[in-house]
């Protein structure tokens, strides 16, 4: 036993990926059987995450959720920013440029449309509950664009771990909503086309939403979906630290 608690721990990113692998057939069976595909695997998928990062902090002790455990340390890398990133990506690859020009200015018009109006939402609620300074709504608004312009928009002007953490919620909160509401309205807006993908994506900006809620719709739409939400994420960290908290602190 302790020979092969050696191995697996020493190739732990390899036992991540059986893991994911293990956690990701579970949700797409559950999907399928019980959802009847309704509701996307990779949501099924982030909802039982959470709960083990939960379960994994609660046991430890720790800040690292499951990856605490030094057999899962692993999930630890794979499931950071270089690996992120680079499936981010990846998704590129799968573009038509003939395609991308297509959607033209609306696309462009489509990801500073997106973020703003999301921004101003988080916004608006930070203000409701209460928030008056500007480092936490701007973050809470942050947030509410995708939970990676939350944390990014926090370091950056000064925001408590505690808002940080709350910009970080407002994002999945987003992004699960994305997924699961994604293939119920593709048919009333028009979503079953490369260009109509773009500008979605575009408007919606969480990547992980939008690829899963796309991967439920049409596999084929997911590269254009996810290509203007990348574009989407970035606009969100170049704006959010700058500009956008430059006016919500003229503002407040």
């Amino acid at each position: 036993m302790d020979i092969i608690e050696t191995v697996f721990v020493r190739n732990n990113l390899i036992v991540a990926f059986a893991a994911i692998g293990l956690v990701m057939w579970v949700s797409y069976f559950f999907a399928n059987k019980l959802t009847a595909g309704r509701i996307h695997g990779s949501a099924i998928a982030i909802a039982l995450g959470l709960l083990a990062a939960y379960w994994g902090g609660i046991t430890t002790g720790g800040t690292r959720g499951v990856s605490d455990f030094a057999l899962l340390g692993g999930i630890g890398l794979m499931g950071g920013g270089m690996m992120r990133d680079f499936a981010i990506v990846a998704t590129a690859f799968g573009v038509k440029f003939s395609e991308l020009k297509k959607a033209g200015l609306a696309g462009a018009v489509s990801i500073f449309a997106g973020v703003i109006v999301s921004f101003v939402v988080g916004a608006a609620v930070a203000v409701m509950f209460g928030y008056t300074d500007p480092a936490s709504i701007t973050t809470i608004g942050a947030g509410a664009v995708t939970y990676i312009v939350g944390p990014v928009t926090g370091e950056a002007i000064g925001a408590s771990d505690a808002v940080i953490t709350l910009s970080v919620a407002a994002g999945l909160v987003k992004s699960i909503l994305v997924m699961i509401g994604t293939p119920l309205v593709a048919k009333s807006i028009g979503l079953d086309n490369p260009q109509s993908a773009m500008v979605f994506g575009g408007l919606m900006g969480t990547t992980s939403g939008v690829a899963a809620g796309l991967a439920a719709t049409d596999p084929k739409l997911v590269p254009y979906g996810a290509m203007t939400a990348t574009f989407y994420t970035g606009v969100g960290c170049l704006l959010g630290p700058s500009v956008l908290y430059f006016i919500v602190s003229a503002i407040f």
